[in-house]
């Protein structure tokens, strides 16, 4: 380990990105010289948590109600994570996009692409392919109490990457190597609307331009980047598509100027 890693686990009001919020913040800071510090949070997600949601985790708008709201914890979870790395369960796909959006919204723009992401279950799932209860059954041989608990899933989590190491003589003990391994994509927007080809170029991987360069679309079809702007896409997503539509405009005015 070069920098800290952050293992941390959201409970939510639900499984969409761009509208549902986080309810339950827990987090597992591990330091290079084995220093542990944790935290969990309640917050308020100033929508209603949905009854099915709730029979899930047990959390109630009745135990959030006096909860701060997450533009009040942005600036301080902002702080825990600068510098760090970050790991988790299924967190490639839900937790840091979902985070993302929060952060955003909260007017916290960190740069997430500076992190390296660990994500547990697809190490498990390319592995053994299982559930989260059934991987720390499996790694750990432990019964998984108070599951869909942000600290317990957050602690289970930790304690079975450590299991992980141990058990795959081919899985190397390096940050750089199980963001990696633990990458389906590499996706460019966190939720992998857009991703890298092997050339580092920016692609979509969604619609009727799959596979087609985002700056080729947006030359060919301007009128696309305004599209995704205006509908629901998340605001990860969008703030890529504009860095991609700005640099290729400071390009072109560029290369402009040397003709000159």
């Amino acid at each position: 380990m070069k920098n800290p890693i952050i293992f941390f686990d959201l409970e939510t009001t639900g499984i969409n990105i761009v509208s549902d919020r986080i309810v339950e913040f827990s987090y597992l800071k591990i330091y290079p010289n084995g220093k542990e510090e944790s935290g969990t949070f309640l917050v308020n997600p100033t929508i209603p948590i949905p009854s099915k949601t709730t029979e899930i985790h047990g959390i109630t708008d009745n135990d959030v109600k006096d909860a701060p709201p997450f533009t009040e914890l942005a600036k301080t979870l902002s702080k825990i994570f600068e510098g760090c790395d970050l790991a988790g369960y299924n967190s490639n796909k839900f937790d840091i996009p979902l985070l993302a959006e929060e952060l955003l919204r909260a007017g916290v723009d960190i740069d997430l692409k500076k992190h390296k992401f660990i994500d547990v279950q697809v190490i498990f799932h390319k592995k053994e392919q299982r559930t989260l209860s059934a991987a720390y059954k499996f790694y750990c041989n432990k019964d998984l109490t108070n599951a869909h608990s942000a600290e317990a899933d957050t602690r289970a989590t930790f304690e079975i990457l450590k299991a992980q190491l141990d058990t795959y003589s081919d899985l190397k003990n390096d940050i750089a190597e199980l963001s990696k391994f633990s990458s389906h994509t590499r996706n460019a927007d966190l939720v992998g609307r857009i991703v890298y080809d092997e050339n580092g170029v920016e692609r979509f991987n969604f619609g009727k331009y799959k596979g087609r360069s985002v700056e080729a679309v947006f030359e060919s079809d301007p009128a696309y980047y305004g599209w995704m702007i205006k509908n629901d896409f998340p605001l990860y997503t969008k703030k890529v598509l504009t860095s991609i539509k700005l640099r290729k405009a400071f390009s072109n005015n560029k290369s402009d100027e040397n003709k000159k």
